[in-house]
């Protein structure tokens, strides 16, 4: 069993925690985030650390409280350093542009696919590189997971979009006639 509920959240001296009606606002440098605290769960904020501690011994609150931990650490890394993921676009003509606040990915389809970036993310392209940069890590992921999804890559050739750091596995093509 897990033990990262018990280990305490220590805020940079730049972020600042307030907790009210179950709701937790953490407000650093780069944003403000707010998250709803399970009623079960407890915290207590000092001036650096913040503590969390579950009301029950049951198995079930204690998973609640290393999930709010969890959440709490994250909030203080995307509002003190952020957030970013990297994909990768490879193919033959596979590209994507930014045009105002929509992604324009042009990926073997018939039309170009139109991704509207949510609020609060930046999306910059380098050559065949989209990088999504946030202060929230959900939204973060679930963006790059959302544009990989419009053309995941293929196991023949890898073409299609991939995260930077993730390793397609490749299959032979058919065996050529002796």
């Amino acid at each position: 069993m897990s033990r990262i509920g018990n280990k305490p959240v220590s805020l940079p001296g730049s972020v600042k925690a307030e907790y009210k009606d179950s709701i937790i606002f953490i407000e650093g440098a780069k944003g403000k985030l707010e998250q709803s605290i399970h009623p079960e769960v407890e915290l207590d904020i000092s001036e650096d650390v913040i503590n969390v501690k579950s009301k029950s011994p049951k198995k079930e609150i204690r998973a609640f409280q290393g999930m709010t931990r969890a959440l709490i650490a994250n909030m203080v890394t995307g509002v003190s350093e952020g957030f970013k993921k990297v994909l990768e676009i490879n193919g033959v003509g596979y590209r994507a542009e930014m045009k105002g606040n929509d992604l324009i990915l042009n990926l073997g389809f018939s039309n170009p696919v139109v991704y509207p970036v949510p609020e609060g993310l930046t999306v910059s392209i380098e050559g065949n590189k989209i990088t999504i940069s946030g202060i929230d890590k959900q939204k973060v992921g679930q963006v790059a997971a959302e544009i990989r999804e419009k053309r995941p890559p293929e196991p023949y050739k890898g073409k299609g979009v991939k995260y930077a750091d993730e390793h397609i596995i490749r299959k032979a093509g058919k065996a050529a006639k002796a």
